[in-house]
This record gives structure tokens, C-alpha cells and sequence, in this order.
């Protein structure tokens, strides 16, 4: 029984992969940190790349400085020419390495950060709830799974990479301006003063509206992933021009934010201080050379420093902006993997053969907290190896009642008990792997057959994949394609009829050998050809296993040993065929609508029945 005391991991999810490091999700900043200071030999490299090359770059004006001295005096000293002219060379030479040096790095730790990012998300969307994924657009979970993650890469890269080189370049004019004259720094430091006040001014403008261009460009790719998943429902309804000016609408609002982003950027007031510090430099250095404190050459040099306050001002103009779009990227990859999911993987749980008994006792299910519920109060008993047939009208709560079982959704009140322990107590992969669940929306992965069959069952062998496929009556067709198992089928199996992929997602089915087997209405485009093997095929695979079907089959629900009725979320009537023909008015409603006539009290069917024995 449930007692509350079930094994948690910190943050519930269905799905722990192998950690391989931790990761602060407190905050985007410590997050990628997190990541960032996994490297810190390559973070050694750049950082020391950087400071070298302000260094030598600084180191230009300087000897420009000297050399100007030489020439300037009478006469000129032309041998000191030539070692200042190596100097600058050498300077530049050592520079460029140093280059290297800091921007391979940087790309490296960049490409492995994406990497890293990727993987973490993908382990976390694996381990989402189902209710998470019914929530989620899919197209905006791709926007941040890719463009967003791509958006990290470049923050650092060169981002980040741009920031730190250009830091290093504020410092350097003040740092060797004092050696030609104290009050030289003055301006430099004025100019850094003004500009540190003006880019924080400026970050603070456009981070809101960076994170508004990445939310918008999410909004744009879900409803493009919206329409090419529905594109047949588009064509066929004619509403390809309506569907354009929707997605048009979208990518506006994506173009407004840009141009907003824009309009930020173009009022970057460091631009106008560089101009400002450039001139004031100058004639501060001009008014100590005439009062003759210092040298001809002294003015060169200082001038040049001053140049070097240019680098950082033009990059910053893109560097922080890309900064401001990787922190917004990171805020939403970290609020999808920290939003909450309800079922968690509980690897301390229960984990034995299941003997396939399942009991729900006093079930109430809503999709939301405080929401309408969809079932209510729930009860029935089912004993192992039996087929429980659960029949309803459309809405009626069958599909939710069987992902119960298997804790797609867990229950808002009562219990879902599986050989009498609690589901919520299962270890939740030793409960799904002897649960095998076939909807009525086969999906198929874009692999081979055999693959698509196997998927449960990786480790099957080819004669184990070929006995499922001729169980669930697909060997025939397979046989018939011209690489036969190895056929590569399209993206959700669109390459097959419908009956075809029915057949398969049973194989798939049969090959993992499951103790309690869930068929959710999964024969329904099957051709009448096919149905009396099909049917076989379904009772084979029940005997010896429970089996929940929610069927509009009346060969199926004939044959059932038990027949739930659910009528609004509630229980209407439970009981075998012929008991529910006798005393439910409900359950011989829906008998009549699938076509047959209730007041006989036997149950046959229109047309012919498929030959299906009783235990």
C-alpha cells in the first residue's frame, strides 16, 4: 500500500541518465558556469590570450613613441630604427599566437558547451512527464533544443571571447600612460568610468528585449512546426493562404522585436565617448607637451593608447548584445529542464516479475490541480492473466484510466495498485518495461522495420523479431517490400497504411513479452480482411497475460472476461457481456450503436464473427 514514503531524487523525473558532472540550476549565470568550469585549462588559455595581446597591442604605440623621438631629434638617430621596428614585428608575431591561442580555445569550450547543453536538455525532456509533453508546443521545445542552444555557443564564442579581450583593452592606456605622465590618466579613466555607466544602462534596455526577440522567434517556430504537422488537415481544408498570414502575423511580431533590439543598439553611447576621449586625449597631451612635460614622442604614443580604446567600444556593440541573447536563451533552456514534472523515477521502488493483477481503488484523476475532474472515484479489481474490455463513448475517461497503470499521469486521489503495490511505490522502469501500451496513434520511427519492431527490445534476435512480426499477422507485407525488415519506413511510419501500422506497433508489442498488455483501440484500421487473423493474433498474445482493451470491437468486448462501461468518468456498469445485456441500459445502448440488436440477449454481432475460442 501507499504510505507516502517513496524514494525521491532531488528534482522528480522519469528519466536519470548517467550524471556525468552536476549542474547549478539555481540561475542561468551559475548554470552555465556550471558547465563552463568544467574546462578550466582552456578558460587559462583564454584569459592569458587575452591579456597578452592588450599587452602587445599597447606595446605598438610605445615603440611608435621611441621611434618618433628618434627621428625627431637633430640629428635623427635612424639606428634605433630598425630594433624598434623588430620589436613591433616580434610584438606582432607573438600577438598572433597568442590569437590563436585565445580564440581556439574559446571556440572549443563554446562547441563542447552546445554539446553539453544539448545533452543535459535532451536527458531532461526524456525524463519530463507525459502530462509536461501534452502542455509543451513541440516547435518551441525545437527552438530551444537548437536555435536557443546555438545562441549559448555564440554568447561565448565569440561573445564572451570579445568581452574579455576587450576588458583587457580598457586597461592598458591607463596602465602605461602613467609612466609618461601622471595627469595622463585622466582621460582613460573618465572614458572607462562613462562607459562601464553606459553599457550597464544598456544591458539593462536590451535584456528584456532580447529575451522578447528569443521568446518570439519560439512563438514563429512552433506554429510553423504546428503546420507542417498538420499539413494534411491544411490542404485539406483548403487553408494554406490562412495558414500563411497567421505564420506572416508571427513573423512580424519576431521582425518588431528585432527592429527593436535595433533601435537599442544604434543608441550604443560609447561610440560617442570614444570620439569625445579621443579629442580631449589629445589636446590634454598637446597642452603638457608646450608647458614641456613631456616628449614629441610621449604625445604619439599616448594617442595610440588612446586608439586602443576603440576596439572594445566597436565590439561591444555586438559582443554584449550576443551576451544579452545567450543569458536570455539560457533563462528559457533552464525554465523548461526546472519546470516540474509529477512523476519521478523512484529508483529505490518496488521491482519484480509482475504477476499482472491491477486494482484501482477509489480513482479520481484531473488534468490540472483544481481543474475538472475527468474520472471519479474509480473502483474494479482486475485478477491476473484476464482481459478487462473498457468501452465508453467518446470523452468518457478510457484512455486516461489505462495511463494510469503505467503512471503516464499519476492520480490526483485514491490508487492504482499493481500486484497490490502502489504504482507510485514501483520502480518506474521495472513497471513500464512489463507494461506494453498500443494507442490508437501508432507512432513509428523513421528506422528499418526490424528496428521499429525491436524498439522495446533492442537486444532481440532476427528470428525473435520475425516470430513477433508473423504473430501480429505483419510478416506477409514486410516480405512484400524489397529490403523486407531492413526497409527504412518514413517519419511516423507515413510510408505504411494505417493497418499496417497497427500490425507493427502489436509486433512491437508482442517482442517485449509484457505481463499486462494495454491495447487502446488499436485494431481500428485494420481492414476486414485482416480482422479474423488480427483477432487472433490479439487473443494469442492476451492468454496468459491481463489485457486491457478499450475497444469498439464487438468481437473483442464479446470475448472479454470482464466489461468496464465508463460514462463521464464514472463506473455506469461493470460486469461480463451477458450480466451488462441484462441489467445496464447503458452498456446495451452502446451495443445497439455498434450494431447489434439488443433485445435478442445473445450479443451476435452483424455480419460473421471471428472464430475466437473461450478459455
Amino acid at each position: 500500500m501507499h504510505n507516502g514514503k517513496r524514494s525521491h531524487t532531488p528534482t522528480p523525473t522519469e528519466f536519470t541518465p548517467p550524471i556525468r558532472y552536476a549542474t547549478n540550476r539555481s540561475g542561468p549565470v551559475r548554470w552555465l558556469l556550471s558547465h563552463v568550469g568544467r574546462y578550466p585549462l582552456l578558460l587559462l588559455f583564454i584569459f592569458v590570450g587575452a591579456l597578452g595581446n592588450a599587452a602587445l597591442a599597447a606595446a605598438v604605440p610605445v615603440f611608435l613613441g621611441r621611434a618618433f623621438d628618434a627621428m625627431a631629434t637633430s640629428p635623427p638617430r635612424t639606428e634605433l630604427l630598425l630594433p624598434a621596428a623588430l620589436a613591433i614585428l616580434g610584438a606582432q608575431v607573438a600577438r598572433s599566437g597568442l590569437q590563436f591561442l585565445r580564440n581556439f580555445s574559446a571556440e572549443l569550450v563554446g562547441q563542447r558547451l552546445e554539446r553539453d547543453i544539448r545533452d543535459e536538455l535532451y536527458a531532461s525532456l526524456l525524463g519530463k512527464s507525459m502530462a509536461f509533453h501534452n502542455a509543451q508546443p513541440v516547435g518551441d521545445t525545437m527552438a530551444r533544443a537548437t536555435n536557443d542552444v546555438r545562441e549559448i555557443n555564440l554568447m561565448f564564442s565569440p561573445g564572451l571571447l570579445l568581452v574579455v579581450g576587450s576588458a583587457a583593452f580598457l586597461f592598458m592606456p591607463i596602465i602605461v600612460a602613467y609612466r609618461y605622465h601622471p595627469s595622463l590618466v585622466t582621460v582613460p579613466v573618465a572614458f572607462l568610468v562613462s562607459y562601464v555607466v553606459a553599457l550597464w544602462r544598456y544591458l539593462r534596455e536590451l535584456d528584456p528585449i532580447a529575451a522578447q526577440v528569443r521568446e518570439r522567434f519560439g512563438q514563429m517556430n512552433a506554429r510553423l512546426a504546428e503546420a507542417i504537422d498538420g499539413i494534411e488537415v491544411v490542404k485539406g481544408t483548403a487553408r494554406e493562404e490562412a495558414e500563411v498570414d497567421r505564420f506572416a502575423g508571427l513573423a512580424r511580431r519576431f521582425r518588431d522585436a528585432f527592429v527593436q533590439k535595433g533601435d537599442v543598439e544604434a543608441r550604443f553611447l560609447p561610440l560617442l565617448f570614444l570620439g569625445l576621449a579621443q579629442g580631449a586625449g589629445f589636446l590634454h597631451a598637446l597642452l603638457l607637451f608646450r608647458a614641456g612635460q613631456v616628449a614629441l614622442g610621449d604625445v604619439v604614443a599616448y594617442v595610440g593608447l588612446i586608439q586602443l580604446f576603440g576596439f572594445p567600444t566597436f565590439v561591444s556593440l555586438s559582443a554584449y548584445s550576443q551576451v544579452a541573447s545567450g543569458l536570455a536563451a539560457a533563462r528559457r533552456i533552464l525554465e523548461l529542464m526546472n519546470r516540474e514534472s509529477h512523476v519521478d523515477q523512484n529508483e529505490a521502488g518496488h521491482a519484480a516479475p509482475m504477476r499482472g493483477e491491477i486494482e484501482f481503488r477509489n480513482v479520481s484523476f484531473a488534468y490540472e490541480e483544481g481543474g475538472e475532474p475527468v474520472l471519479t472515484h474509480i473502483s474494479f479489481k482486475v485478477h491476473p492473466g484476464q482481459t478487462v474490455a473498457i468501452v465508453g463513448q467518446t470523452g468518457a475517461g478510457k484512455t486516461t484510466l489505462v495511463k494510469l497503470v503505467n503512471r503516464t499521469y499519476d492520480v490526483t486521489a485514491g490508487q492504482v495498485l499493481v500486484d497490490g503495490v502502489d504504482v507510485r511505490d514501483w520502480n518506474l522502469a521495472a513497471l513500464r518495461e512489463q507494461i506494453s501500451i498500443i494507442e490508437q496513434d501508432i507512432f513509428l520511427f523513421s528506422r528499418t522495420i526490424a528496428e521499429n519492431i525491436a524498439f522495446g527490445k533492442p537486444d532481440a534476435t532476427m528470428d525473435e523479431i520475425v516470430a513477433a512480426a508473423k504473430a501480429a499477422q505483419a510478416h506477409e507485407f514486410i516480405m512484400a517490400f524489397p529490403e523486407g525488415y531492413q526497409t527504412v519506413i518514413g517519419e511516423r511510419g507515413v510510408t505504411l497504411s494505417g493497418g499496417q501500422r497497427q500490425r507493427l506497433a502489436l509486433a512491437r508489442a508482442f517482442l517485449t513479452d509484457p505481463a499486462i498488455l494495454i491495447l487502446d483501440d488499436s485494431t481500428s484500421a485494420i481492414d476486414s480482411a485482416t480482422e479474423d487473423k488480427i483477432q487472433r493474433a490479439i487473443y494469442a498474445a492476451a492468454r496468459g497475460r491481463t489485457t486491457l482493451l478499450i475497444t469498439h470491437r464487438l468481437s473483442q468486448i464479446r470475448w472479454a472476461d470482464l466489461i468496464v462501461v465508463l460514462r463521464k468518468g464514472r463506473i455506469a456498469a461493470i460486469g461480463t457481456h451477458e450480466e451488462l445485456l441484462r441489467t445496464s441500459e447503458t452498456y446495451r445502448r452502446i451495443f445497439v450503436t455498434l450494431g447489434t440488436p439488443a433485445g435478442t440477449g445473445s450479443g451476435e454481432q452483424r455480419g460473421p464473427e471471428p472464430c475466437v475460442p473461450r478459455a
